[in-house]
């Protein structure tokens, strides 16, 4: 799955049924954190939870957070496309994605756009392996 560089959060919410319509909420942690504001429009995307070929139901696999506080915007085993912006103090290219959220990538060079698979997700970065 693509996921375009315009996301500007990523979260899980049940649709509920309200008169007429729908309603999906999003979690106060998103608005708090600046990602989205209360009263604009905004594009949704709706991801089912089920794997592809499966039938069971896919378990939350993001670390574990304070309930308050932004999930990392990447998972362990995600491919990614990622630009890299500087180096870090290793010598590692170093590329950010929704939120600032930083993609440490080893053996990038800065101004690279590469395809890479996140190996190591914390709760204030990621290190990504080059595939391409």
């Amino acid at each position: 799955m693509e996921i375009s560089d315009k996301l500007l959060c990523l979260f899980n919410a049940d649709v509920e049924a309200e008169d007429d319509r729908f309603v999906v909420e999003v979690p106060r942690r998103e608005i708090d954190t600046g990602a989205v504001e209360a009263g604009d429009t905004y594009r949704v995307a709706l991801i089912s939870t089920e794997r592809e070929g499966s039938t069971e139901v896919e378990e939350e696999s993001a670390p574990s957070a304070a309930p308050d506080e932004p999930q990392p915007p990447v998972e362990r085993g995600e491919i990614r496309y990622v630009e890299v912006e500087d180096l870090g103090k290793q010598g590692d290219g170093i590329a950010r994605v929704e939120r600032g959220y930083v993609i440490i990538v080893p053996g990038a060079e800065v101004g690279e756009r590469v395809k890479v698979e996140i190996t190591e997700v914390k709760s204030n970065f990621a290190v990504g392996e080059i595939i391409e």
